[in-house]
């Protein structure tokens, strides 16, 4: 069976990595070369790099007779999931999307929920004239510069020139560049906020795998404001399969055969 993997996150390949043990041929999409990278050690058969649109998607699809398409991107990156599912319905193919599991947040004055960026601006600038630290990604650091003074901000980004050439371009000035990647401990997030002497810290609901937990922890136990951006609601992923598991979605593939 042809399945396509729409990787680039650490659930994707784990998925990409059972997948590779069975008898199936396994084309993963990312939209970075160190993510195709990484697909390819966790067991690709092949590897497609870039941002592909649904037009882009559907043709994929029927160029390399893909039956299965499987959504594992990120919970925030809803353009691609809403691609993916207009892709498989217009090519008639199986659509599985991997959820990972949503984070029970607990009820906190300083845990401040939010459902977009925007609304993640609003709650800083009420706290005041307080340093804050980004862990939102690179291309969410525009609603903040927007409409903060960007020397308040200490940014985490990914250690490509890309992520460093937009923190530059956002006015955020180097010494307040974090270039790292990876999940990290909650005791190794509380050395970096110390360190940076921050107040308010900026995060998504990205669930375990993206490290949300470790953050929090970190946050709480140093008594800083967190604003949390709630992951975004897709009505389209309604009447498609969804799982939580990695089990269950290899369990639903054998009964597609």
């Amino acid at each position: 069976m042809n399945i396509m993997v729409m990787a680039g996150t650490s659930d994707a390949r784990r998925i990409i990595k059972k997948l590779s043990h069975t008898e199936n041929h396994i084309l993963a999409t990312t939209v970075s070369i160190n993510g195709g990278e990484l697909a390819k050690k966790a067991g690709a058969s092949e590897v497609m790099i870039g941002r592909f649109d649904y037009t882009k998607l559907a043709e994929i699809i029927r160029n390399n007779e893909i039956e299965v398409l499987i959504d594992a991107t990120h919970p925030f990156a809803t353009e691609a999931t809403k691609n993916a599912i207009k892709a498989a319905r217009t090519d008639k193919i199986n659509y599985i999307r991997y959820e990972r599991p949503v984070l029970d947040i607990p009820d906190d004055g300083l845990i401040h929920k939010v459902n977009s960026f925007n609304e993640a601006v609003d709650e800083i600038i009420k706290l005041g004239d307080k340093r804050i630290l980004h862990l939102a990604g690179v291309m969410t650091l525009k609603y903040l510069t927007g409409r903060i003074y960007p020397h308040r901000i200490v940014a985490r980004v990914l250690p490509t020139v890309f992520s460093i050439n937009k923190c530059l371009e956002a006015g955020i000035p180097p010494k307040n560049i974090i270039a790292m990647q990876g999940t990290y401990s909650a005791e190794f997030n509380k050395t970096l906020m110390k360190e940076f002497d921050i107040s308010v810290v900026v995060t998504k609901e990205s669930g375990i795998s993206g490290g949300t937990h470790s953050k929090l922890a970190a946050a709480q136990e140093l008594g800083l404001d967190i604003i949390m951006v709630m992951r975004p609601e897709i009505s389209q992923l309604k009447d498609e399969k969804v799982f939580n598991n990695v089990d269950n979605i290899l369990e639903e593939i054998k009964q597609i055969k």
